[in-house]
């Protein structure tokens, strides 16, 4: 017996992962170089000709091209359609007709009354539109706000939460508004239980209020989860030894978030604030799936006037590309307005902070 060799010690072999990722490693090392020496046959003598300082425009140009073609050209066929006539698709087919499309969406005997203007249903949508803004941004700012405080403490499955807040977010605006339709529809869900509880149930939406409060709280289910993301990163990024300095000076959790929470996140608010606002005036996709901007007119928003005037033929004459364009460029300004509004007053609220 050889008592050397069977006291010498044992020496494992290798894992079950290093004998995984080790052939993994030298594939994705060859990959690599095989890529980069493809790279490198194209983009050497590419720099040798055009030199190094013009290499960083080669990279750009792909990304410039996309936003030409698909953000400058509509913009400016927006204005083309604009000011042109007709129903032909084409714009060299279509008569210039100067202001005459925004005369009539702006002409109003009372601008507060639909029925007194020229396109009643565009001034319908407006004023479905601004108070469906009021309210579903003031509604965002508060519980994005409160979600994002609840969140950001040290409660339990934390991660969890954040995540099924989220995840919303992460689904087509369709889906959304398809899924809110089976719940609240007739025979939903929603009215399953009440009937099974010997509740009355409740069209919502086959009627006005029910309709219009429907709209604003899928709109606000879906976008909640990322204006809270927002917020909460904000949250984060406030030094943490302030709280600690409040606390030992005795400051309450309403003194806290009066003075520290709410300053220091003012410049993160603006910016939920104008994305929230930008968001509700483009309201349509789920208005249109749950309603189709019923009953009558009661969720009738503005992208809806553009949908049917442009698309489905509700403009004088059948479609009406003119008149829908004209008003998305109204739409257009409103929003250039308010955004530039917004970046002067949280230019000034920054001054007087930081004085």
């Amino acid at each position: 017996m050889n008592l050397a060799a069977d006291s010498a010690p044992h020496t494992p072999g290798p894992s079950l992962s290093a004998r995984i990722t080790g052939p993994l490693s030298s594939f994705f090392s060859l990959l690599y170089r095989l890529i980069m020496g493809s790279l490198g046959l194209i983009f050497d003598p590419l720099q040798k000709l055009i030199g190094t300082k013009a290499m960083p425009y080669l990279f750009v140009i792909p990304n410039l091209v996309l936003f030409i073609i698909f953000a400058l050209i509509p913009i400016f066929m927006n204005f083309v359609y604009s000011v042109t006539g007709g129903t032909a698709l084409l714009p060299a087919n279509r008569p210039y007709i100067g202001m005459q499309n925004f005369n009539a969406l702006l002409s109003c005997g009372n601008f507060l009354d639909p029925n007194t203007c020229v396109t009643d249903l565009f001034w319908r949508g407006v004023m479905n539109t601004i108070v469906y803004v009021i309210v579903e941004v003031g509604l965002l700012l508060v519980l994005a706000m409160t979600t994002a405080l609840i969140l950001n403490r040290q409660i339990i499955a934390r991660g969890f939460f954040r995540s099924i807040f989220f995840y919303p977010t992460l689904l087509s605006s369709v889906v959304v508004a398809l899924l809110w339709k089976w719940v609240l529809q007739r025979n939903g869900i929603v009215n399953g239980a009440l009937d099974s509880l010997g509740i009355p149930t409740i069209n919502f939406l086959f009627e006005s209020d029910w309709a219009r409060l429907a709209t604003i709280i899928v709109g606000l289910w879906a976008s909640l989860g990322f204006y809270t993301l927002i917020l909460l990163a904000g949250l984060q990024a406030i030094p943490a030894l302030l709280y600690e300095a409040a606390v030992i000076d005795g400051a309450s959790r309403r003194q806290q978030f009066q003075y520290i929470t709410l300053p220091l996140m003012r410049p993160t608010l603006y910016i939920v604030f104008l994305l929230a606002f930008v968001g509700a005036v483009q309201v349509f996709e789920h208005a249109f799936v749950l309603t189709d901007g019923g009953p009558g007119t009661a969720t009738f928003y503005i992208m809806h006037y553009v949908f049917n005037t442009a698309f489905a033929g509700g403009g004088p004459g059948g479609r009406n590309f003119g008149l829908a364009t004209a008003a998305t460029l109204l739409v257009a300004v409103v929003l250039v307005a308010v955004t530039l509004l917004q970046r002067w007053v949280s230019r000034n609220a920054s001054d007087d902070y930081s004085t």
